[in-house]
Formats: structure tokens, sequence, C-alpha cells
């Protein structure tokens, strides 16, 4: 599956297929194709080590952190 983001040309809209892809379905210019467009839902996740530093730097700067939100 192919992850790729939908983009504005003119007054259309693109996705592009990756040239790895292309060469790996042996596909050619002008070729058709059957496409299943699925909206796809990403969940980012702080890797452990991040989220640690984090922690750390929260517990020690929190007052400061709650400060410069309120500007």
């Amino acid at each position: 599956m192919i992850h790729q983001k939908l983009r504005k040309v003119g007054n259309s809209f693109v996705v592009t297929v990756p040239r790895d892809e292309v060469e790996r379905l042996n596909l050619r210019e002008g070729q058709l194709l059957a496409i299943t467009v699925e909206p796809l839902e990403t969940v980012l996740v702080m890797h452990t080590d991040v989220r640690q530093a984090f922690d750390e730097c929260w517990t020690r700067n929190e007052a400061a952190f709650r400060y410069l939100a309120d500007r």
C-alpha cells in the first residue's frame, strides 16, 4: 500500500506514484490504472527516549512552560 499526500495543481488534485513502485509493477506512461482511494488517519507516537526527555524537562520547567503558554 502506498501512502501519498493529495495535492492541488491548478483546478485538479493529484496523487503521485513513486518511481520505485512504477518500476516494481512494470507500469508505463499512459497506462490505465485502477486506484482505490481512502482517507488515511495517522497517529503520531512519541519514541520512548523522547517521551522520557520531555517528561524530565516538563518536571523541571512546568511553571515556565505554563507562563509561556499564556503569552
